[in-house]
C-alpha cells in the first residue's frame, strides 16, 4: 500500500507542476512536448554480485533531456538520496545506490528540457534481500542533524557472524539504516579479503584499499567492481595496514619487506602508473630497531618492533609522518631522514644510519607556551595537567592549520599497562624550535566507555570544523563494539553519536575505522 501511496503522490505533484506552470504570471508556457519511454527501465540488482544494495537501471526516451534519480528515503527528504544527471540525452545506463535491504524501495526519475522544466516523470520499485546475518547492530544515542558533517558512514567492519574472513565495508547513514556493503564471500580472488585499515577513497571517487592475504592492491568501484590491481608481492613485498594516494596519483603502502627479519617497518611509494616503486623508507634505518621502552603482549618485538599503521603525507615539504604503534610518530623526509619524534623521551638511541635520535624529540609546553621541564612527564611515566603524549596510537593526520591530530589509544599509558581511556588529541608542533604543545583532546572523560586498546581512527571536517572519534574496539560493559562520535571542534560538545554492535567481535575489534564521506563519491 505504502509504494501506490507514493507512486500517486509523485504523480500528484507532477501534473501540480504542470499546472502551475501553465498559469504563471508571465504566461510562460510549459514545454508542449512530454518524454515518452521507449524502453526499459531494466532493472539489474546486485549486478556485480557483491553489491546487494546497488542496482543498473537502463532505459532510452524519445528525446533528450537530463535527469535527476532520487531513492525515496524511509525518514522524508532528508534520508532521499538524489543524484542530477545534467547532460540531455535519450539513453540512460544509471548506477542506484543507497537501496535499503529487505524492502521495496521508491526510485523516481524526473525528467528536464534545457531550461529545467520537468517534462517527464517515471517512478519505479526495487526489491531488495534481508542483510546477511554478518552486518551490526547500530544505535543512533545522540544527533544534531543541523550541525553533522554531511555524508554517510563509512565503516572498515570487521564483524562477523561466525566466519572471520572476507571482510565487508558497510555504510550507514544518521538514522543508523545501512544502506551499502560489499559482500566478497563468492568473489573469484577476494573471498578472503584482509584489508586491515580498509577502503580509502581516491580522488575519482573509487577506493584504494590492500589485501594481506593475497599481497595485491586493488582500486575498486562503489559496485564492488576491480578497476585495477597492483602486485606488490612481485616487489617481494606484503601488504599490511594502510595505502593512501599523494596528490600526484602515487600510493603510499606500508608493506612487509620479505628480505628482512623484521616486519612492518618499511614504507614505499608505488609508481601508480608504473607499478614500480619510486622510493622506499626503512624504519631499521632512520630509526633504532633495539628500543624497547614500549612493550606489548601482542607482537614480538624482536620481530615488529616498529608496528607501522598508518601513515599521512604532507605536501608542504613532501615528507611522510608515520605511525608506529611501539615506538611513537615519526616525521621523515623524502629521503628517510628524520625531521620530529612525537614519543615519550625513554630510551631513544642511535639510528640504524648512525644518527643520536635524541636530538629530534619534542620538548612539550604547558598551555602558556612553557618547556615543562619534569623528567616524569618527558619520559612518560606522568602526565601534566597540561600535556600528555599519545601512547600506543594510530592514525596521525594533519589539519588545516598545520597541527597534527592523533587516535592516542592509551594502552599502557605511563607504562602502567592496560589503559582506561582514549583520546582525540591535537598538537601544534614548532619545527624550528622542536617544540610540541597540546592544543585539544576529546576521549579522556569518556573513560573505559570509548577505550579502544587498538584500531580506531580520528577524522576532521574543516567545512563545519567537526571531529569524528572512531574507538573501534571498545570493550565496557561486557559486550565488544565500536563507536561514532561526531565533536564541535569548537565547543567541545558531541553532535553525533552512534554505536555499532557486531554479533561477533573477532580480537575484540568491530572496525578499524570510520569515515564520513559523500555515497558516490563527488
Amino acid at each position: 500500500m505504502k509504494s501506490r501511496i507514493e507512486r500517486f503522490f509523485s504523480i500528484f505533484i507532477f501534473f501540480l507542476l504542470i499546472i502551475v506552470a501553465c498559469n504563471n504570471d508571465d504566461n510562460e508556457e510549459l514545454s508542449p512536448v512530454m518524454v515518452s519511454v521507449l524502453s526499459g527501465p531494466d532493472i539489474r540488482l546486485n549486478p556485480s554480485g557483491v553489491a546487494p544494495l546497488t542496482a543498473k537501471v537502463s532505459l532510452t526516451i524519445d528525446m533528450p533531456a537530463s535527469m535527476q534519480m532520487r531513492v525515496v528515503g524511509q525518514h522524508g527528504a532528508s534520508s532521499d538520496i538524489v543524484r542530477e544527471v545534467p547532460t540531455p540525452s535519450t539513453s540512460f545506463d544509471l548506477t542506484i545506490l543507497g537501496l535499503y535491504p529487505d524492502f521495496l524501495n521508491q526510485v523516481e526519475l524526473t525528467f528536464l528540457d534545457e531550461q529545467g522544466n520537468i517534462i517527464g516523470l517515471e517512478t519505479f520499485s526495487i526489491q531488495t534481500d534481508e542483510l546477511i546475518s554478518d552486518m551490526p547492530e547500530i544505535t543512533i544515542d545522540q544527533i544534531d542533524a543541523s550541525a553533522i558533517t554531511p555524508g554517510f558512514n563509512l565503516v572498515n567492519y570487521f564483524g562477523h557472524d561466525g566466519e572471520f574472513l572476507p571482510q565487508r565495508p558497510f555504510m550507514f547513514d544518521e538514522f543508523g539504516d545501512i544502506r551499502w556493503y560489499l559482500d566478497f564471500s563468492d568473489h573469484p580472488t577476494l573471498s578472503t579479503l584482509f584489508y586491515d585499515n580498509g577502503l580509502n577513497r581516491l580522488e575519482n571517487g573509487n577506493f584504494i584499499m590492500g589485501d594481506g592475504r593475497s599481497g595485491f592492491l586493488y582500486e575498486i568501484n562503489m559496485l564492488g567492481q576491480v578497476q585495477n590491481t597492483w602486485n606488490l608481492m612481485e616487489n617481494g613485498l606484503g601488504f599490511h595496514h594502510h595505502v593512501i594516494e599523494k596528490p600526484n596519483g602515487n600510493l603510499l603502502v606500508t608493506v612487509n619487506d620479505f628480505d628482512k627479519s623484521t616486519v612492518e617497518d618499511v614504507i614505499v611509494e608505488f609508481g601508480r602508473t608504473s607499478g614500480q616503486i619510486v622510493n622506499e623508507w626503512d624504519l631499521n634505518e632512520s630509526l633504532d630497531n633495539s628500543r624497547r621502552a614500549w612493550e606489548t603482549d601482542l607482537a614480538d618485538l624482536n620481530i615488529d618492533w616498529f608496528h607501522a599503521n598508518a601513515i599521512e603525507f604532507s605536501p608542504s615539504d613532501n615528507s611522510i609522518i608515520v605511525s608506529g604503534r611501539t615506538q611513537g610518530t615519526v616525521k621523515l623526509t623524502e629521503d628517510n631522514e628524520v625531521i620530529w619524534i612525537l614519543a615519550p623521551h625513554l630510551d631513544w638511541g642511535t639510528s640504524g644510519d648512525g644518527f643520536d635520535l635524541n636530538q629530534f624529540l619534542l620538548q612539550p609546553l604547558d598551555a602558556q607556551g612553557e618547556p615543562i621541564a619534569d623528567l616524569e612527564v618527558l619520559e612518560g611515566e606522568a602526565n601534566h595537567p597540561d600535556f600528555e603524549w599519545a601512547w600506543y596510537q594510530h592514525s596521525p593526520i594533519l589539519l588545516p592549520n598545520g597541527n597534527v591530530m592523533i587516535f592516542d589509544n592509551g594502552d599502557n599509558r605511563n607504562y602502567a599497562g592496560p589503559g582506561t581511556y582514549s583520546r582525540a588529541v591535537e598538537y601544534r608542533i614548532d619545527e624550528e624550535h622542536m617544540t610540541i604543545q597540546q592544543v585539544w583532546t576529546y576521549g579522556k572523560e569518556r573513560g573505559p566507555e570509548t577505550f579502544s586498546r587498538i584500531v580506531s581512527k580520528v577524522n576532521y571536517y574543516p567545512n563545519e570544523d567537526n571531529v569524528l572519534f572512531t574507538p573501534g574496539a571498545a570493550n565496557f560493559g561486557g559486550s565488544s563494539y565500536g563507536k561514532a562520535i561526531e565533536i564541535d571542534h569548537s565547543s567541545g560538545s558531541v553532535l553525533f553519536e552512534a554505536t555499532i554492535t557486531p554479533p561477533i567481535a573477532p580480537f575484540s575489534i568491530t572496525f578499524h575505522n570510520v569515515q564520513r564521506t559523500s555515497l558516490y563519491g563527488d
